[in-house]
Order: C-alpha cells, then structure tokens, then sequence
C-alpha cells in the first residue's frame, strides 16, 4: 500500500487551507495514487478522474466548498472530489450495495450540491445557485460562489448552450471549467469538437504566469490571449470573436490543466477579481498518471477490478454473448441485405455495439454526439427521406428526446426503428442509468409498436421485425449483460406485430411474462411444480398492440392472470389490465395482479440485488403465484 502522508490528514477540504502549494502538489500525487488504488478494488469510472485530479485540489483549496457549489457534469469524474470531501474511509464501497454513488449525489454529502449521471445539466444548475444566492435564498449552508466543471464532450449538447445563453445574458458572477481532454466516452465528434481543437492547435499552451504580468484586471487584458487566438475561426457563425465571448462568457485558456501552480495562481485570481460569468478552459488528458489508463483507446472510461501492477481487468468469464453484441450482429446481417439500413447513436458507439457495424458500414453509421433530441430528430427525417434508421440508445438516455419522439416521430407516424439498450435495472451504475420508464412512455404514443425481447434468439427476430416494418415506429427493448445461452437462429424472421407466444401449457393461474423475466419465471416453475402448481406461462412479446386474443384466452381459462414486466408503473401490465377491464373480464371474477418495479428510486447493487429489492426475482414470483391462489400458507409449509 503506497503511503500518502497528506492525504492521511484531510479530512475536508478546509484542511487543504493549511497546505502550502508544494505540499499541495505532492497532495495531488497522493490522491491520484489512491484513487487508482481504489477503482482497482471496486472498479467505476476510472480515467475521467485520473484527468481532474490536479482540478479537484486547486477548486477545494481555493473555494470555499460546500459553500462554493462545486457541480460535477456528469460526476463520473468525482471519485477524488468524494475522497478530498470526508468519504475516503468509504471510497472502497463504491458503486457497490449500501456504498457510495458512482456519481454526486444530494443525499450522500454536502459537497454534492447537484446530483448528476447525465450530461450536460452543470451550468444550467450552477446560473440557477447563482440566481438563488442573488434572490436572497439561504439553504445550509449559505450560498456563494457557483462552479461547474465540464467535459468537451458534455459541452457539445443543446442545453450547455442554452445555459450559457442564459447565464451571459444574466451576466452574474459564475465560473464554468472547461475541462477538455479530447475525449469523453468515445472520441467527441462534430463542430464543437473541432473549434476546440483549432483554439490551440498551432500553439502551445500560453503561460498564464507571464501573460499576465502586470494585469491590473480582467477585461479586457491578456487574460484574454487565449480567445485572441480564436477571433477569427468562427466569423462565419459569429461576429467579432469566440463562441464563449458571444455567448457572454469571459474567456480565458487553454492552460494546462495538470499545472497545479498555475491552475491555482488562475483560480485565486479569478476569485479576487472576476464579476461577470467566467469560462477557464483547461487541457487534461483521461487516464493522466497510470500507464495502462493512458494506453487505453477509451483512456480508461470504465473499468471492472484490475491488477494494480499491470492494469489487467478481472472481468468474469462469459458465458453467453451480450445482448448488445447480438443487435450489433443482427443489424450488420440486415444491413447487409439492405443498403437502406443505417444506425445512430448519441456519443456511446461502443455501449450500443454500433462500433462493430461502423467498421462495416462506416457511411452509415452515425455519432451524433451527446445530442439526444437532435439525434431523434434526425432518424425522423432519415425515415421521411426513405431510410430505416435505428435510433440504438440507453433506455434512460433516450428519455431526453421525449419530445422529439411524439413530436418529430409519433405524430408523423415516421419509421423510426428504437433499439433500447440497458432495460430494466441495471446494477452499479444506480437510479440514474436504470432503463425503467420507456414502456410506459412509448406505449402510450398511438401507432408505436413496443417489442422487449424474452431472450437473445428473440432480440435477432426483433431486429427482423423492425427492419421489415415500414408503417409507423417501433421500439425493442432489451437488457445489459449476457444472453439466457439459448439456441441463435441462423438469421432472423419478422415476428407477426402484436402476436405473443406460448411457452409452457398448465392450468389455474397464468403468468403473462414481458422481458427477460422469462427465465425466473420458468424457475419459478419447476419449485411451484415440486408443491403440485403448473401455471401457463406465456410471453407477450408486444406491449403494444397487445396479443388481444391470447391474453383473452388465457384470462378465460385460469382463475388467475399475472404479468410481469421489468418496468415502472403505466407500462405493459397497465395496458393489460385496461383491455381486460374494456373487455368486462373483470365482471366475471378473474383474479388479475401486475408485477411492475417497485414506486421507488433503488440504489445501486448488483441487477440480481436490485431485483430482489424490487421483488421480481423466482422466489417472489412463486410468492406472487401462491398467494393469489389463496395457498401462500401451504407453500411455506412446504
């Protein structure tokens, strides 16, 4: 275990106070050393940290935080902020049951002013601290200054923009960090990445120090060389300076975000003097201070345990392909029939499998940045212009262009084909990322088409599916992880739309299954047939249309229905319970129960954990059988 003899001194920030810069600078060294240490044990998001290190020492030793809001965009970055703010003895709990958040989060300290996970939210938090100090709010503890710290990446969506527009027309004192380190999940793409890079791509980083020697204020003097050097790469969008300057920004940058003494000597500086909204954009690089980090082509993103020595991720064997690599291979042998077929993603390529088909299909396939509303749209007019767009997101990142989909693609019953990666809960990554809510807000859209496939072999006909629909949108939903290990198709046939199937024939009770909950309810099954109980088990496949006639059928052979779904409240099971009700089956007497996820937000854990939380795993579902049939007295004897 390296020894880290200041950091073994801080208990909070304030401590920092009593440093002087030399020992700050080895406090760096010590903090960028426990971090490593800890992500190896626990693994999370380990090269946006490693990047910022020398950032989180300079904020918190020249702010006053938690009275200074200090807001991490995104906060996959935080792990040192969480170590420097009284949470290094749980640093090692990470990501894991009843520990610490892999990103900020309110209730887990004061120094998590704003809770994050996704992008692009931190200035628009940090104007709205601002204005709240500026009205005379007064939480605990008292408001003061404002800073929010931003990726390259984060910067490029839509309502970065907006806030700036914002917060310069406001023209309040608050800081935004720029941190720049030309790579976020996957490599930026579009304008915003290449103006960034043409701001210092023919010099290198200026000397703070020296440029402003003399300086007796901000404006406009030399703190404003770096945006000098930028005047004119944007006159044909803006006029008479940068895109920040225009914005109502003071600029100030590129410096070196590494040089502990100069990022001090800037933000002591700005504390001092600066009254209007402030833009320091500083250079990093991901994974900066561990080999195997900065070697890596994602620079370290996320990591599983690793070897501390050699990097070497101890990841579990496989043992079924991932359901992300079967609609990655699924789309590359449709695309391969059909030139029509193009693919787009919002900034995660590789978390949706779409790098494997854009080394296939590289024209077709496109990164429309961390731009979920734009990306939507996009699809909606690649559908109108005679394409088969698949809009591949994560469930919960595909909620930010809500709008766009009843807008741009609902309404105009456009063929837009939505791939939903990560549905239902997903394990360590918490609340934030859980896929919870698409069925209920899609299947509510008229004319949309709501698919979750059961199991990888169902995922390749879903592709199929919606390759061959041309009428409206469509959805498929399926989880993170591995497959069930079941039997692939050679290739995959278009599924009849709004037809289930039947997998198992029994008699009393019916469970009605939407999802990969399909396999615990077989489990579930084979204890319930040890106590004499053979429930017909069936697979919906559609939330919409529903398979009417089946759901029908088996409401009028059984005493009792059950579904299941891994979704909120307002999703599959809802839609079954209004056609049974339109139906009148109810009148009749028919016991009907929904299992849905629980109303509650549930932390992170591993998925089997968070299922058993959310109570969805066998053992409920034999619970949820025996009692609905009046015998859960029975079955516990037994």
């Amino acid at each position: 275990m390296a020894q880290t003899p200041l950091l073994d001194k801080v208990k909070s920030p304030a401590d920092l106070k009593a440093l002087n810069d030399r020992e700050l600078r080895q406090l760096a060294d010590e903090l960028r050393t426990e971090t490593i240490s800890a992500v190896s044990e626990t693994g999370g998001h380990l090269g946006a940290g490693l990047g910022v290190v020398e950032l989180t020492v300079a904020l918190h030793a020249v702010f006053d935080t938690p009275r200074d809001r200090l807001i991490w965009d995104v906060s996959h970055q935080s792990y040192p902020h969480k170590i420097l703010t009284g949470r290094r003895d749980r640093i090692r709990t990470l990501r894991q049951q009843n520990g610490l958040s892999g990103f900020t989060k309110r209730s887990e300290s004061p120094y998590d002013p704003f809770g994050a996970a996704h992008s692009s939210t931190s200035i628009s938090a940090a104007l709205g601290f601002t204005m709240a100090r500026e009205l005379g709010g007064a939480p605990d503890p008292a408001l003061g200054d404002a800073i929010a710290v931003i990726g390259d990446g984060a910067i490029s969506a839509g309502m970065a923009f907006e806030a700036m527009n914002n917060a310069g027309h406001l023209g309040r004192r608050m800081f935004v960090v720029l941190n720049d380190n030309e790579m976020s999940i996957a490599p930026p793409t579009g304008a915003m990445s290449s103006y960034l890079s043409r701001i210092y791509a023919d010099k290198p980083v200026q000397d703070l120090k020296q440029a402003m020697k003399g300086a007796i204020s901000l404006l406009p003097g030399p703190f404003q060389e770096g945006a000098r050097r930028a005047k004119d790469l944007l006159k044909h969008v803006t006029v008479g300076g940068t895109l920040f300057e225009e914005l109502g920004f003071n600029y100030l940058g590129p410096i070196d975000g590494h040089d502990l003494d100069q990022l001090l000597w800037v933000f002591r500086t700005l504390r001092e003097r600066a009254d209007e909204p402030m833009l320091v954009h500083i250079l990093t690089k991901k994974g900066k201070g561990y080999g195997p980090a900065e070697d890596a082509a994602d620079r370290g993103h996320a990591r599983a345990k690793f070897d501390l020595v050699t990097g070497t991720q101890k990841k579990a064997p496989s043992n079924a392909p991932s359901y992300t690599k079967i609609f990655a291979q699924s789309l590359i042998s449709e695309a391969e029939r059909d030139d029509k077929i193009v693919a787009v993603t919002a900034a995660m390529p590789d978390g949706t499998g779409l790098d494997l088909f854009a080394k296939q299909f590289p024209k077709r396939m496109f990164d429309v940045a961390i731009a979920e509303q734009h990306g939507v749209t996009f699809c909606a007019a690649l559908a109108a212009g005679g394409m088969k767009p698949f809009c591949a997101m994560y469930s919960t990142f595909l909620q930010r262009g809500y709008d766009q989909v009843v807008h741009d693609v609902a309404i105009q019953r456009l063929p837009v084909r939505f791939a939903i990666d990560r549905a239902g809960l997903v394990g360590a990554d918490g609340a934030t990322h859980a896929g919870s809510y698409d069925v209920a807000y899609l299947a509510n859209l008229p004319g949309f088409v709501v698919m979750a496939a059961a199991d990888e072999a169902e995922l390749v006909h879903m592709v199929a599916t919606a390759v061959a629909h041309d009428s409206g949108p469509i959805a498929f939903r399926f989880p993170r992880g591995e497959g069930e290990g079941v039997e692939m198709p050679a290739t995959g046939v278009p599924i009849e739309i709004g037809k289930g199937r039947m997998i198992r024939q029994g008699s009393r009770v019916a469970i009605l299954s939407f999802g990969t909950r399909l396999g615990e309810v077989l489990k579930a099954c084979e204890a319930l047939g040890a106590k004499g109980i053979t429930p017909t088990v069936a697979d919906a496949r559609f939330a919409k249309p529903l398979d009417r006639d089946m759901i029908l059928e088996l409401a009028r052979t059984h005493e009792a229905l059950i579904t299941i779904e891994e979704g909120a409240i307002g999703g599959f099971g809802s839609h079954v319970a209004q056609l049974l009700a339109d139906e009148g089956v109810f009148d009749t007497g028919l016991k009907y129960r929904s299992m849905v996820l629980p109303d509650i937000f549930i932390d992170q854990a591993s998925p089997r954990a968070m299922y058993d939380i959310a109570a969805m795993n066998a053992p409920h579902i034999e619970a949820k059988v025996l009692a609905v049939l009046g015998v859960a007295q029975v079955g516990k004897r037994a």
